[in-house]
This record gives C-alpha cells, structure tokens and sequence, in this order.
C-alpha cells in the first residue's frame, strides 16, 4: 500500500478541519451525539478527500515499437584498389 502524499494529508486535513466548523456553526448543536456525529462525518469526508486525491505517476519511455519491415541488408564493402 502506497504512504499518502503531502497533498494528500494537507488536503484530508482542510476538509476534516473546515467540515466540522460548518456544521457545527450551521447545524449550531451541543449535544454530545450530535457533535459525535458531525465529528464522524468530517472525518469520512476528509478520508474520501485524501483518497481522491490523485497520486503521481511515474513516467516511462516506450522503446519505438518494431516495425514489421525486415531490417536492410548490408551491402558488402569491396577494398580491391
């Protein structure tokens, strides 16, 4: 399993971080469940944030693909003067 990337991390974080304000600020509870739950559901966003992330990828070059000419023959080289 791949370790998750800086972005991914600050992303994840942000979203737990300004989730959990918003909802608590707009649902304005203070019951403890009611904070467990947006607490909860904060934490699931930000893990499906973190995760959506796209993670980088490493390019290769592809060698030139074979033709399906054969190669040309080589013409014999004369070293008579």
């Amino acid at each position: 399993m791949p370790r998750p990337t800086a972005a991914q991390l600050v992303y994840g974080s942000c979203t737990v971080i300004f989730s959990t304000l918003a909802m608590l600020l707009l649902s304005q509870t203070s019951s403890g469940l009611g904070i467990t739950v947006i607490a909860l559901a904060a934490l699931a966003l930000g893990l499906l944030v973190a995760m959506t992330v796209p993670l980088p990828t490493v390019r290769t070059t592809e060698a030139p693909a074979a033709s399906t000419e054969p190669a040309p023959q080589e013409q014999p080289v004369s070293t008579a003067l």
